[in-house]
């Protein structure tokens, strides 16, 4: 036989193996489970579909992977947020083609921002179907391409081992970037081919794993002597700390060094760091600065650390008095310079900087770390004195809901108010704060604290103003609800942010376009997902409800609904500035 015949059949045998595997094996979505497995991913979120009929298949007939099934994409992506959130570990979300995998982009981004591992799996129809009017078919290749590390696809057809050490390589290569160097999501899109709902193995494949060998970056000697040496020169220092979770070694650190004269810690709740000599409350202080006298507070040194600062205030205090230096520490080149006075970047874990250099400080003599204490104090003083006279409002509700969450709790804090509002009172150190700031959308708070109630097992109280609420009620429509899950939904019937800004009120038609009021009730949602609803509407109700709400006979999911006046609550606010300012 000659050689053109041994050329033909190895072709009919590719050619067979093609088809066998299109119709028959699928085996590269069984090589992505097992490779899933065995880096640690124990958690899927998946909704319904047809299409991704073969990753709902292979994903749930594995023993070691947890699935969970949440109709409403939106929603399915920010409860894997919250899940995510709380252990630190990738978890995985799958779809169905077309606009399902739209409806993940909120979260995604949220994601992406906040440096959250999530394993995107959206499926896909074929390609040659693409842009060829089939059902549910859109180009999903690179759909999250602006805020997602990276994106990936598998191969369609596995018709030699070439192709399936493609797939096991580039499966590694995307669930290690969700953790490594810095945690973010990552986007799988996977094409099938019908048939869909056959042709599985159901045994563990032979697979190559490769594994991520995580280093420790440091500074050199040479790049310690530099800024050791700045450090020590200068007698006004200030640490700013945005959105990160607990980090007992940082804070450790960072405790150590804060009783230096010459230096000032700024923390918001949800930097989740806390000390006596940590300054929580910075909108709070700034209002107490005299006028004229700003450049005693601008620090020489400013070093930030975390992600998003929640404070509009310190950021334009800063950008109009801006420190000679401003190193910002972060384990990624983010060159982030919020306060457009970014003179160093420095690429490492926070707590590798302050490791190296704590030994080598110096306390300087200085007021500087003094003037901020004071400050601090005495508006403190005028805050209590405000509230002790201050009417039923946003603001005496907000008071006594931080005093009355358990402790050990996890505080979930929607945007718009109630993460602002948070900011005006000290943080406890008995609670963990998180939101959604990384994109600072209302969308997507409710699922994410169901989400993350789910993964903690931990008593998870999240407070919602009514338009937050309203937007996400799907975070309700689920079976896994956690008991420990308490819903507080601040109804000031409309956006009542917009009051707070100058510019809006002003507009016209500001209550249709901007406030958007309403005569809503959080009870008829609360009656259609079976869930346990109180209401308040003055402090005395609210006192009562909260010790019910929060009490051991309280064995479930329940939403606390709380009325407070729409147009009072604004007016409050800029009062209480104002008298701080005094």
């Amino acid at each position: 036989m000659g050689r053109n015949h041994f050329e033909g059949t190895n072709t009919a045998i590719a050619y067979q193996l093609k088809t066998e595997g299109m119709k028959n094996h699928k085996y590269g979505i069984e090589h992505l489970v097992e490779i899933c497995v065995q880096k640690g991913i124990k958690n899927i979120v998946i909704s319904p579909g047809s299409r991704n009929a073969p990753i709902i298949i292979a994903f749930s007939n594995h023993p070691k992977i947890n699935c969970l099934s949440i109709v409403d994409e939106r929603s399915a992506a920010f409860f894997a947020l919250g899940m995510a959130q709380q252990s630190v570990e990738t978890v995985a979300i799958a779809c169905t083609s077309g606009s399902a995998a739209l409806n993940y982009a909120p979260a995604i981004a949220e994601a992406f921002y906040q440096h959250i591992p999530l394993l995107v799996l959206t499926a896909d129809r074929p390609k040659e179907w693409i842009d060829q009017a089939d059902s549910q078919t859109i180009k999903q290749r690179y759909l999250y391409a602006n805020y997602i590390k990276k994106s990936f696809e598998l191969p369609q057809y596995y018709s030699n081992n070439d192709e399936l050490w493609y797939a096991d390589r580039i499966i590694n290569e995307a669930i290690d970037h969700c953790q490594s160097p810095n945690p973010g999501p990552v986007h799988i899109n996977l094409p099938f081919a019908e048939p869909l709902y056959d042709g599985y193995k159901h045994q563990r494949p032979k697979l190559k794993i490769i594994r991520n060998t995580k280093t420790i970056n440091t500074l050199s000697q040479i790049e310690l002597d530099t800024l050791v040496n700045t450090w020590n020169a200068s007698t006004k220092k200030m640490i700013i700390v945005g959105m990160m979770n607990p980090n007992p070694e940082l804070n450790r650190l960072l405790s150590i060094i804060s009783s230096d004269p010459s230096l000032m810690i700024l923390t918001e709740n949800t930097s989740n760091l806390h000390h006596s000599d940590f300054n929580s409350c910075i909108d709070r202080t700034l209002a107490g600065i005299p006028e004229g006298e700003e450049a005693a507070f601008v620090p020489e040194i400013l070093v930030s650390i975390g992600n998003q600062l929640i404070s509009k205030k310190i950021k334009a205090f800063f950008r109009q008095h801006q420190p000679k230096e401003h190193w910002h520490i972060d384990e990624s080149i983010t060159f982030l310079d919020t306060f457009q006075s970014l003179t160093n970047n420095i690429q490492l874990k926070p707590e590798t900087f302050f490791a190296q250099l704590n030994d080598r400080i110096v306390h300087q003599k200085s007021d500087f770390s003094g003037l901020w204490e004071k400050t601090y104090r005495q508006s403190l003083e005028k805050h209590q004195l405000f509230l002790s006279k201050c009417v039923y409002s946003d603001f005496t509700v907000f008071e006594m809901l931080l005093n009355a969450i358990p402790e050990n709790s996890n505080l979930q804090l929607a945007n718009s108010t109630p993460v602002r509002y948070a900011q005006l009172f000290n943080m406890r150190d008995d609670l963990t704060y998180n939101s959604n700031r990384g994109t600072s959308g209302i969308d997507g708070s409710l699922s994410t604290a169901a989400g993350a109630a789910f993964s903690s097992k931990k008593k998870t109280t999240v407070l919602l103003g009514d338009l937050s609420f309203f937007y996400d009620s799907n975070g309700l429509w689920n079976h896994y609800l956690s008991d420990e899950l308490k819903i507080i939904v601040i109804n000031n019937q409309g956006g009542g942010i917009f009051r707070f800004l100058n510019g809006p009120s002003d507009v016209k038609n500001f209550e249709t376009f901007f406030e958007t009021t309403h005569n809503f009730s959080a009870k008829g949602i609360a009656d259609s997902f079976n869930i346990a609803y109180q209401s308040a509407s003055d402090l005395e109700s609210l006192k009562k409800e909260l010790e019910f709400f929060y009490s051991p006979d309280h064995h479930k999911t329940g939403i606390l609904e709380i009325f407070t006046p729409r147009e009072l609550n604004a007016v409050i606010l800029r009062d209480y500035f104002q008298f701080l300012q005094k």
